[in-house]
């Protein structure tokens, strides 16, 4: 698969301040809590054959944001990412495959020092100049993971039955990159 005409091949880089990664965990098995890492560094090394192309990431732990400071400190502790010992989530990808309209991204992720592929949907959503001459692409993503196929597996069963952080983590990308310099 070719490259779109108007996307230039090379080391595109992540723009943190137009980027979002975010998930999404079910709490006490009723509500939905939503948390961000504002902190992270990413290159998307664009091949003239798309399939060709590969993607870095790194996340830092201590940047995880949810809106409340309590839920915050617990998260970035020693019971789930314990950002002392582990600063970094990394992605590293290993194929890119055309599926339909969108692509079928695979990569190995790490958190908390344990290694497991991961497979995301991912949607190119185009290419444009903004008004200071920087080219950029856009990208989005998503999958779910298992948080205790990375060793988070802390939790607390509620009295009525059920626990209060769920398995299952959706994690959700809105990505920009900025092209190379030409």
């Amino acid at each position: 698969m070719a490259l779109p005409a108007d996307v230039t091949t090379g080391t595109w880089t992540l723009d943190n301040s137009h980027s979002e990664i975010g998930f999404t965990v079910r709490h006490a098995g009723i509500s939905k809590v939503r948390g961000q890492f504002k902190d992270a560094a990413a290159t998307l090394d664009l091949a003239e054959n798309v399939a060709d192309s590969t993607i870095s990431a790194t996340i830092q732990t201590a940047s995880f944001d949810s809106g409340d400071a309590n839920r915050d400190g617990h998260v970035r502790g020693e019971d789930f990412f314990d950002v002392e010992k582990f600063p970094e989530i990394s992605f590293v990808s290993s194929g890119l495959v055309a599926a339909g309209a969108s692509y079928e991204l695979t990569g190995d992720l790490t958190i908390k020092g344990v290694t497991r592929p991961v497979s995301l949907e991912t949607e190119f959503n185009g290419v444009a100049v903004d008004p200071f001459g920087m080219t950029r692409a856009g990208v989005s993503a998503e999958t779910t993971i298992s948080r205790k196929d990375f060793g988070l597996t802390w939790n607390a069963v509620l009295d009525a039955g059920g626990v209060l952080v769920s398995d299952k983590v959706a994690i959700n990308l809105e990505l920009a990159f900025i092209a190379p310099a030409a």
